[in-house]
């Protein structure tokens, strides 16, 4: 099962990137993590460019289609979404493989409430299949916390791999659905 993180912060060192770390890290068996770090390199969305996408806008729709499930953890700017995700976002919509694509949202601050709302409004507006017992608020805002202290932390280890497990199983569910 191949799920690719998004971290919605462009920040060299950052809470949300460390969360996703530490998810790849506690990961279940038969999940993989894959990061994608392409975010500041996207173009500007554009809807004219559908018909002859921009390499990049091409390889992230790709990546995400091919994807079992996106895990993104977003930070909050001025109360709603960040532009580069947001922007990132806004490329999918015209891919025919997202719809009801699982999507799982970390949050690394509960006080980051208004961007987790104005995400799932927009993935709903995006027909994502929102998973939304492996959401997770944790609270790592100002602890300086890296990825292997996420990973190694007993209160929040088992919350992450609670919800990863959640999102696991909701896609397998997804998948004898889609069976028959």
């Amino acid at each position: 099962m191949i799920i690719l993180s998004l971290a919605g912060s462009l920040r060299a060192i950052s809470s949300n990137t460390s969360l996703l770390q530490a998810a790849r890290t506690l990961a279940p068996a038969g999940m993989c993590i894959e990061p994608y770090t392409g975010l500041g390199q996207l173009p500007h969305f554009n809807p004219d460019l559908e018909d002859d996408l921009p390499e990049l806008a091409a390889a992230w729709r790709a990546r995400a289609e091919q994807a079992d499930g996106i895990l993104i953890s977003c930070p909050e700017y001025a109360r709603g979404i960040p532009g580069s995700l947001k922007n990132a976002l806004d490329w999918l919509v015209g891919s025919t493989a997202f719809p009801g694509k699982p999507v799982a949202l970390f949050n690394a601050s509960p006080r980051a409430s208004t961007a987790q709302d104005a995400l799932r409004l927009v993935l709903t507006a995006m027909s994502a299949h929102l998973v939304e017992n492996a959401f997770l608020t944790l609270p790592l805002l100002a602890r300086g916390f890296d990825a292997a202290a996420i990973a190694c932390d007993p209160q929040l280890a088992p919350q992450i791999t609670a919800a990863l497990g959640a999102f696991a199983a909701a896609i397998a569910q997804q998948r004898r659905e889609a069976a028959g």
